[in-house]
């Protein structure tokens, strides 16, 4: 009897462990912790004050990134996340900036315009005189005739543009003639060829009482050969600076 009875507890226990293994072996797995968040997208800006100069002056550049470990700038190189510096560019200049993290890759870029600085005023150290000698030419005309050729209109504008600008030079128009003629006669064309072009002179705006006229005709020839060259040559008024 005793012994049915240890058999009996030792089923039960057997029965009891077995039921508490198939127990565990049901539980339910955890489940995997979450992934880490993605990294977050970096952020540059940049800005140049001021953004228009000229030559030779500076600008600063200012910049500021975020969530970024390798930050460049054109021209500058390898710049910390935030900071200013002054450039001076010499000509008109795009500065682009790069922040590279984790999360990627930001831009920001900022314009430059430069302007070529003004030529310093330059003070003439030349006369009146010497000027009109250089700027005021001579008119030049074709055998027996006074009117102003078509081709040498641009240069009486260009004597009638100095005159206007140096208001206090006077001129005396010297109409000159080839040799070929009678004295009589191209001292007549000579005069005709100096009226044409002070008449010119005037209708461009230039005071009639700044022009004298005097004709020469062929008395003082600028070349001596018997050629058309130098017969082109001697038909001419000729400008002489008066005060």
């Amino acid at each position: 009897m005793k012994f049915h009875f240890l058999k009996t507890v030792m089923l039960t226990a057997s029965v009891t462990g077995v039921l508490m293994l198939a127990g565990c072996s049901k539980q339910v797995a955890q489940a995997p912790p979450p992934p880490p968040p993605a990294p977050t997208a970096p952020t540059a800006a940049l800005s140049a004050s001021p953004n228009a100069l000229q030559q030779g002056q500076s600008t600063e550049l200012t910049w500021h990134t975020n969530n970024a470990n390798d930050i460049s700038i054109s021209g500058l190189g390898t710049v910390p996340a935030s900071g200013s510096r002054s450039v001076t560019p010499n000509a008109s200049t795009t500065y682009r900036l790069e922040a590279k993290g984790p999360g990627g890759t930001a831009e920001a870029t900022a314009r430059v315009t430069v302007t070529a600085a003004a030529a310093p005023a330059t003070v003439s150290e030349l006369s009146e005189q010497e000027l009109f000698a250089r700027n005021v030419k001579d008119i030049f005309f074709d055998f027996n005739k006074y009117d102003v050729r078509p081709d040498e209109q641009p240069v009486a504008q260009s004597d009638a543009q100095f005159l206007l600008q140096h208001p206090d030079i006077k001129v005396l128009v010297e109409g000159h003639c080839d040799d070929r003629g009678s004295e009589e006669y191209n001292l007549g064309l000579g005069s005709s060829r100096a009226d044409t072009v002070k008449e010119y002179l005037v209708r461009m705006g230039v005071s009639a009482d700044r022009i004298r006229t005097i004709s020469y005709g062929k008395e003082k020839p600028f070349c001596n050969q018997d050629d058309d060259q130098c017969w082109q040559s001697n038909r001419r008024d000729h400008f002489n600076f008066q005060q």
